[in-house]
């Protein structure tokens, strides 16, 4: 555990205990997306969260013979699915709260590379954005409310 993990433990609960969070990554799908497209949202989501949040990152991995492997999440990543209009309500609730998203909208399936991603977003009005994916990283019981309608992914 580095020093940034003891602000979001609950530090009550014994040491054989699993350990719990009182922050939570949460993602949420569109439910209508194809397999490929639920795969490639999500791993574009929790890329923009672990680069503007730190402190959601853990530490570097070493295996048994001293190869590094690069950290990740400290905490797991809850992937959920709704509606359109679920997503629309999460979102505007992400934006109410001010906690750290990141979003997908349709428009970027039909982009190659980062730079059009960002122009793809830019074009399009916060109310219109078709969302089709959302991550959000907070406290736990504002994550819970921002996801509210949302069910976990199969």
């Amino acid at each position: 555990m580095n020093a940034t993990d003891t602000h979001a433990l609950d530090t009550t609960a014994p040491a054989e205990a699993p350990v719990r969070f009182d922050t939570k990554i949460a993602v949420i799908l569109r439910e209508d997306l194809e397999p490929w497209q639920r795969l490639n949202v999500t791993a574009f989501l929790v890329s923009g969260l672990g680069t503007q949040v730190p402190e959601v990152i853990g530490e570097p991995y070493e295996d048994a013979d001293g190869v590094p492997y690069l950290p990740m999440f400290r905490q797991p990543v809850l992937v959920f699915e709704g509606t359109k209009e679920t997503l629309t309500s999460a979102h505007a609730k992400a934006l109410a709260r001010v906690l750290p998203r990141a979003l997908f909208t349709s428009d970027l399936f039909g982009t190659g590379h980062d730079r059009a991603n960002r122009a793809a977003v830019r074009a399009v009005p916060t109310g219109e954005l078709d969302l089709v994916g959302l991550a959000v990283y907070g406290p736990k019981n504002a994550v819970d409310k921002v996801i509210k309608g949302a069910r976990m992914h199969p």
